[in-house]
């Protein structure tokens, strides 16, 4: 059990990992980036779940958490979305412009850090939602791609998303507390959609199911206030 409990900050260690490979690699493969990126919230989900399992936490497991999300969902996601902007702008400062994901994604997460009050919901897009629609937006189907892939829409992308991150706008947390539909609907609702685009769409489905989450999140939202 002694070795065990230090299982959760290993599991964040190799989500940290990830996203250092991913940095030193996009700038030669791009698209590895979003390998890495999906490798590094498989350990961000396996981390937590080992640490309630184990029933173990720490301080330090959660300061290592945020500093392990912020290389892998705010620096790699940046960077990829710098390289992207130099290449598809003609204005030669617009690139920096990427440099909005990392410093939001940093602010987003310290506000989660002192927020103990997003179980049931996120205020915010997550970090991670945010990094897999960014570095995915490579896989979209070439008509789609060709329009995204300018200048002009990728800076609009990362504005329009940095922001998001800490907009105070409630997004629907994928935490089952049970396996029954009541309770659950939103979630099933949302779980169904993802499975029909990733098989239409396979890798290009990813940007699709995160706009989609977070219009179910707003409409979910937003009936659930009428019902009040």
């Amino acid at each position: 059990m002694t070795l065990l409990k230090h299982l959760p900050n290993a599991l964040t260690s190799a989500n940290l990992i990830c996203g250092c490979l991913g940095i030193i690699s996009v700038f030669n493969f791009p698209v590895e980036a979003a390998y890495f990126v999906w490798a590094a919230c498989f350990f961000d989900f396996l981390d937590g779940f080992a640490a309630r399992i184990l029933k173990v936490s720490s301080p330090i497991g959660k300061q290592l958490d945020s500093l392990a999300d912020m290389v892998s969902f705010g620096v790699l996601p940046a960077m990829t979305m710098y390289i992207w902007l130099e290449s598809n702008s003609v204005e030669g400062w617009v690139h920096y412009g990427a440099i909005m994901i990392a410093l939001f994604s940093a602010l987003r997460l310290a506000k989660f850090n002192i927020d103990e009050n997003q179980s049931d919901s996120f205020v915010g897009i997550p970090t991670p939602a945010n990094a897999l629609l960014i570095t995915s937006l490579v896989f979209l189907p070439e008509s789609v791609r060709s329009l995204v892939f300018t200048g002009s829409v990728l800076l609009t992308i990362t504005i329009v998303f940095s922001l998001l991150m800490v907009t105070p706008i409630k997004l629907l947390a994928l935490k089952f507390k049970n396996f029954g539909w009541a309770g659950n609907e939103v979630r099933f609702t949302f779980l169904i959609i993802s499975v029909s685009l990733l098989v239409f769409l396979q890798a290009g489905a990813i940007p699709f199911i995160i706009l989609s989450y977070i219009v179910i999140s707003l409409v979910s939202g937003s009936l659930g206030t009428k019902k009040k």
